[in-house]
């Protein structure tokens, strides 16, 4: 007969402060993974133990509502939609401490009673128990002289899924979720991030640009070199892919040896109210892969600052092209959101990105038609479409009345709009093929010096006034569903 070895825990108990809360999450959680290391630590070196599983488990938030009261209906997050029992696995507590403490904080405050804090019934994979540890790594399947799952638990992608956030969960046992992710969705994007990028998630800050362009990077390193020299910026550090950190501008940062797949940077500041870029390349792929993963992260705000095809004659090489609609032909979310659901335009960003135009170019009003123009984006999954038969592309984007056309910006906005996540998009136009402007090397090397670092402080004036916007107006209720979660 197996035996089960589990780490011992305290018993569940009920807070009401957030932040003695969040302290024993964290404590539950070392329990947890600190058990699961030492065990395969032993394993590893002894031999797998007999007939015994070791097996610890992730904490718990739990919370129980009895009224129908009204809590100020002016939050889109805070509060749950009926009364009842919510709960939700964590993961991390040490690297969402903020996030967590804000989240129960306006639980207890909401609803005048305490929250309970204890150990779930999900198992924690050994994998993602070991990720933190430097010095652990778990070896291939067969490697290890013993069956790593008849021992541990292991990864289970039947629990590790978006049902909640796609609105398709069913609660079990009554008890509905309190968050839009669970403990081991978040770990299995925690663990992408760091390959994808090439950055631990700890550096990644609340605000988030998207680039299709390498370009930009070294504009933004030298951006962030110039605060860094600038002791009232408030950015502390500058963080390179492979998590090389510099904290003065003159400071050398190593070069890879091999640039991850979404190479990130990050400017950070104390509070974590930086901003983050990701060159996440061309195509939707890439971008959906992207900010599936950021999305546990909880970011305040995602940008998409890319190049794109102008679609009108009117449009000059380098105008701006400010999306308020999005034409979703990329595909890559078909399956998780609908195509016939509307992408809206949130004003909050969209005030937030004309404003940095108007700061950047010192153009306003109806001078600023003369760079900028409003209107739909359109996405598509096929970066050659100008050689396909142009009477079925051409007339859609002419009935859908699009301005610009590239391969990233939907996929960007729909996933912002699926993880609750405000997002936005300002393009530059770097071509115009339907009216024989392609983007040649001569016309692009121009066009890269004269309006990338441009296009770039207009993405970062604009995050700095979204930093500036209390957290309660910039998560827009629009992005809230009927029966919507409590957690942010």
């Amino acid at each position: 007969m197996i035996s089960i070895s589990l780490p011992q825990h305290p018993k569940p108990e009920n807070f009401t402060d957030a932040a003695t809360a969040v302290e024993r999450l964290q404590l539950l959680y070392q329990q947890a993974t600190d058990f699961l290391c030492e065990g395969f630590t032993k394993a590893m070196a002894d031999g797998a133990p007999d007939d015994q599983r070791i097996r610890a488990f992730y904490p718990e938030i739990r919370v129980a509502t009895s009224s129908f009261a009204q809590v100020d209906s002016r939050l889109s997050f805070g509060h749950v939609a009926a009364p009842g029992e919510y709960a939700t696995t964590v993961t991390r507590p040490d690297l969402f401490e903020n996030y967590l403490t804000q989240q129960i904080a306006l639980l207890i405050r909401n609803y005048g009673q305490p929250i309970t804090i204890g150990v779930s019934d999900t198992p924690i994979p050994v994998h993602f128990a070991v990720a933190a540890q430097p010095g652990l790594t778990i070896p291939q399947e067969g490697a290890a002289g013993f069956t790593l799952r008849d021992v541990f638990d292991v990864p289970d992608l039947a629990t590790t899924n978006d049902d909640i956030v796609n609105g398709t969960y069913t609660p079990a046992n009554g008890t509905g979720p309190l968050a839009l992710f669970t403990a081991q969705r978040v770990d299995y994007s925690l663990a992408r991030l760091a390959h994808y990028t090439a950055t631990d998630p700890d550096h990644f800050q609340n605000h988030v640009l998207f680039t299709n362009y390498q370009f930009y990077v070294a504009e933004f390193e030298a951006y962030a070199r110039a605060q860094l020299a600038d002791p009232k910026s408030g950015y502390t550090s500058f963080v390179s892919t492979g998590n090389q950190e510099i904290t003065s501008a003159d400071a050398e940062i190593p070069e890879t040896a091999k640039q991850p797949q979404m190479p990130t940077y990050h400017l950070k500041r104390n509070d974590g109210s930086g901003v983050t870029l990701v060159n996440i390349g061309v195509g939707p792929s890439n971008a959906k892969t992207a900010t599936d993963h950021i999305a546990v992260l909880r970011p305040h705000a995602w940008l998409m600052v890319g190049h794109c095809a102008g679609l009108r004659n009117t449009q000059a090489l380098g105008d701006f092209v400010l999306a308020h609609a999005y034409l979703r032909e990329d595909h890559v979310l078909d399956d998780d959101l609908p195509v016939w659901t509307p992408i809206p335009a949130l004003a909050e960003i969209q005030i937030a990105l004309e404003q940095a135009v108007e700061e950047v170019t010192e153009l306003e009003g109806y001078d600023l038609k003369r760079i900028m123009r409003t209107g739909t984006v359109a996405t598509i999954d096929n970066r050659n479409w100008e050689l396909r038969d142009q009477s079925g592309p051409v007339q859609r984007l002419s009935q859908s009345r699009a301005v610009a056309l590239d391969m990233e910006s939907a996929t960007i906005a729909a996933n912002g709009y699926r993880f609750r996540v405000p997002y936005g998009t300002l393009l530059c136009v770097s071509d115009k093929p339907l009216h024989g402007e392609l983007k040649l090397p001569g016309m692009a090397s121009d066009f890269y010096r004269t309006q990338v670092s441009r296009h770039l402080m207009i993405g970062i004036r604009a995050m700095e006034r979204l930093r500036g916007m209390p957290l309660e107006r910039l998560h827009s209720r629009k992005l809230r569903s009927f029966d919507e979660t409590a957690f942010l």
